[in-house]
C-alpha cells in the first residue's frame, strides 16, 4: 500500500470527517473508497469514449433509420 498526501480545503476535510463519523469508518478509508469510485467511473468513461472514437474512425455510424427509431422510442404522444 502506498501512502498518498493530498491537500484539501478545510471545508472538504470537515465534510469528510463528518461523513466518516456518520458511517463509522476512518476518514482515510472513506477517502480511499472515494478515490476508488472515481477511478472506476473515469476508467469506464474513457474506455467508452475510446470505443466510440474507434467506431467513428472505422466509419461505423448509426443509420438514419436507427436514429429515428431510437428517438421514436422516447417520444411522447
Amino acid at each position: 500500500m502506498v501512502a498518498l498526501k493530498v491537500q484539501i480545503s478545510d471545508q472538504q476535510a470537515e465534510r469528510l470527517d463528518d461523513l466518516a463519523r456518520k458511517l463509522d469508518v476512518p476518514s482515510d478509508t472513506l477517502a480511499a473508497s472515494a478515490i476508488e469510485a472515481f477511478l472506476d467511473r473515469e476508467t469506464w468513461q474513457m474506455a467508452e469514449i475510446e470505443a466510440g472514437l474507434r467506431d467513428a474512425d472505422a466509419g461505423d455510424f448509426a443509420s438514419e433509420a436507427e436514429v429515428a427509431a431510437y428517438f421514436a422510442a422516447y417520444a411522447r404522444p
